[in-house]
C-alpha cells in the first residue's frame, strides 16, 4: 500500500486509490517536439486521431564522453554485490596463470640446456611432461579468466545502461519533471517507441487491459521516432469518465529530451541486432531493471498474465516475481 500511496503522489492522482480497486549513440541533429501545451488526453473531445506538434530541429553536441561509454562508480559497485565473489575468482586465475608461465619458462630453460647436452638427454621427457603441465594449467586458467571477464564486462554494460535510463526524465504534467528512477519500486515501465501509428495501435490494444495493468503497476512511456505528437482523445461523458481517468493515468507520461531517450534506445537495438527504425518495446521490472523487449505492440495479455497485483494479500510477497533480468 506505502508504494501505491507514493506512486499515487508522484504521478498526481488524487482519486487513485478510489479507481485502483478493480502489467546507438548519435552525436548530431535531433528532433524535439516543442508543442507541449497538447496532453496525451485533451478534454471534451469524441474522437480519436493523431495529431502533429509544432517541430523544432536543433544540433546538440557534448565536449564530455557520453555517459553510456562510462562505467561509473555506482553500476561497478552494484556489480560487486551481485557477484561478490568475482574478484577472489578472477585473482586467482591470474595467480595460477603466473605461476604457470614461471614454471613453463624454467622447463623450456631446462630443456634447451637439455637437448644441447646429450648426457642429459635421459631427462627430456621429464621436462617435457612438465612443460606440458604448465602450458595447460596456463590455457585453462586463462580460459577461465577470459569468461569470467567477458562476463563482468557485460554485466557491467548492463548495469551501466540501466543507470543511464535511471536518469532519463519524464514529465507527469506540466509542472512536473522526475527521473525515470522515483519509480522505482512504485511502477513497471512499459517503454513503447515507433511511429506514431504503432503507438495509437499500441494505444487501442491496451485498452480492454487497462484495469487490470494498472493493479499491477503498469505505466507506459509512449517514444514517437517520426517526429509526430500523438494525441489520444476521448469522449469525457459522465460514463466514461471513469475509464478515461485510468487511460490518463496509464498513459499520462511523456520523455523529456528527447535526444537522450533516442541515443538509449538506439543502443538497446544495435545490441540486440534490431533494425534502428523498427518499433519495439522495453518492459522494466519494477526495481528499474530491463525484463522483456521485442519487437513490435507491447503483449499486454501476456502482462496481465505475467505480473502480480500491487496490492492487496500479495503486496510485497511477489515484487521479485518481475520475470529474469535481460
Amino acid at each position: 500500500m506505502a508504494a501505491v500511496a507514493h506512486a499515487s503522489y508522484i504521478l498526481g492522482c488524487p482519486n487513485f486509490h478510489h479507481h485502483h480497486h478493480n502489467n546507438n549513440k548519435y552525436l548530431g541533429f535531433s528532433r524535439h517536439i516543442v508543442s507541449h501545451r497538447n496532453t496525451l488526453f485533451p478534454p471534451n473531445h469524441k474522437t480519436f486521431r493523431i495529431s502533429r506538434g509544432a517541430k523544432q530541429t536543433s544540433c546538440s553536441a557534448a565536449n564530455k564522453p557520453s555517459p553510456s561509454t562510462e562505467i561509473s562508480s555506482t553500476a561497478k559497485i552494484r556489480g560487486e554485490v551481485l557477484s561478490p565473489f568475482r574478484s577472489v575468482r578472477m585473482f586467482f586465475y591470474l595467480a595460477f596463470i603466473a605461476s604457470g608461465s614461471i614454471g613453463g619458462l624454467i622447463a623450456s630453460t631446462r630443456l634447451i640446456a637439455a637437448l644441447t647436452n646429450s648426457s642429459r638427454a635421459a631427462e627430456v621427457p621429464e621436462i617435457l611432461n612438465g612443460l606440458g603441465i604448465d602450458v595447460g594449467a596456463v590455457s585453462i586458467f586463462g580460459f577461465l579468466y577470459s569468461r569470467e571477464n567477458n562476463a563482468k564486462n557485460a554485466q557491467l554494460a548492463r548495469l551501466s545502461r540501466e543507470e543511464n535510463l535511471s536518469n532519463l526524465k519524464l514529465r507527469v504534467d506540466q509542472k512536473r519533471v522526475i527521473p525515470v528512477s522515483s519509480l522505482r519500486g512504485v511502477a513497471r515501465l512499459v517503454i513503447c517507441s515507433g511511429p506514431a501509428p504503432f503507438i495509437a495501435e499500441s494505444f487501442k490494444r491496451s485498452e480492454p487491459f487497462i484495469e487490470s495493468l494498472l493493479d499491477r503497476g503498469v505505466l507506459v512511456v509512449p517514444f514517437v521516432t517520426d517526429g509526430d505528437l500523438p494525441s489520444f482523445e476521448n469522449e469525457e461523458s459522465e460514463e466514461m469518465k471513469e475509464m478515461t481517468t485510468k487511460r490518463k493515468r496509464l498513459w499520462q507520461l511523456a520523455p523529456v529530451n528527447v535526444s537522450e531517450w533516442s541515443k538509449w534506445l538506439d543502443e538497446q537495438k544495435k545490441l540486440a541486432g534490431v533494425s534502428p527504425e523498427s518499433p519495439v518495446y522495453i518492459s522494466l521490472r519494477m526495481d528499474g531493471r530491463v525484463r522483456g523487449s521485442g519487437i513490435g505492440y507491447p503483449p499486454w495479455n501476456a502482462f496481465v498474465a505475467q505480473l502480480p497485483p500491487v496490492k492487496g494479500i500479495w503486496s510485497g510477497l511477489l515484487d521479485g516475481m518481475d520475470g529474469r533480468v535481460l
